[in-house]
């Protein structure tokens, strides 16, 4: 698991959308598909999708957590 460090910050990282909601109204850090926590503060639109939570999302198929599919709205890096 990443706490912060490495190509983790490089990235945009896919999270549950109702816990960058709980973020971003409390300050709790999330958990990217990864494994990276953080508290959410950058605009995620201006980095590349991190390659394993991509892939990660991408194994999840027609039958994964449907809540898992978006890039974090609230800033995917810190």
């Amino acid at each position: 698991m990443s706490h912060g460090d490495g190509d983790h910050e490089r990235y945009a990282h896919y999270v549950q959308k109702d816990k960058i909601m709980a973020s971003a109204l409390d300050g709790t850090p999330v958990v990217a598909l990864c494994g990276k926590v953080w508290v959410p503060g950058r605009d995620p639109k201006k980095y590349p999708v991190c390659p394993m939570c991509k892939e990660i999302y991408e194994s999840m198929g027609a039958g994964g957590d449907k809540d898992k599919g978006g890039k974090d709205g609230k800033g995917g890096k810190k």
